[in-house]
């Protein structure tokens, strides 16, 4: 099963329209924030598809969670935006939430820089920003493929 990954949009559209036609044997997305309402307007839209979204610190009244759990083939993903776990700061306050709920991946955004560490089987992973990358590299998101057997993960540029 492939599962694409995005985040910090910032108000572009586009960017998700791209990732979706980039996609079309993809049926679940996982948004980390920064541009929930629009992924929302794009997910009434396309019934077809099932998102998966959190709220980012950009995100003002949103009805979506902070933090959330997606299970696919075998594999426990906790994402979230990151704000609210200090991100910015270090990893270890998401690395512990990720361990406690049991989880084998832990998503996080709000840095706008891809990042991929794998410590005592747990994968973290930012997708880097699909609008408004910090890290000098062009905007893109993430694919997962997971099987029963194995996970692999690539950043892909948009």
């Amino acid at each position: 099963m492939r599962v694409v990954v995005f985040s910090d949009i910032h108000g572009n559209g586009r960017a998700v329209e791209k990732i979706i036609l980039k996609n079309p044997e993809v049926r679940h997305f996982i948004f980390l924030g920064d541009g929930d309402s629009i992924v929302d307007r794009v997910a009434q839209r396309r019934k077809d598809l099932t998102f998966h979204i959190v709220a980012g610190n950009c995100d003002y009244g949103s009805f979506f969670p902070n933090t959330d759990i997606f299970t696919a083939e075998g594999h426990k993903i906790i994402f979230c935006h990151g704000h609210t776990m200090g991100v910015k700061y270090g990893l270890s306050q998401l690395s512990d939430f990720a361990r406690s709920q049991g989880a084998d991946i832990a998503l996080f955004g709000h840095t706008h820089c891809r990042y991929y560490e794998y410590d005592d089987g747990l994968h973290i992973i930012n997708p880097g920003s699909a609008s408004c990358p910090r890290d000098g590299k062009a905007p893109c998101y993430l694919f997962i493929d997971m099987t029963k057997g194995g996970i692999a993960f690539n950043h892909v540029e948009i």
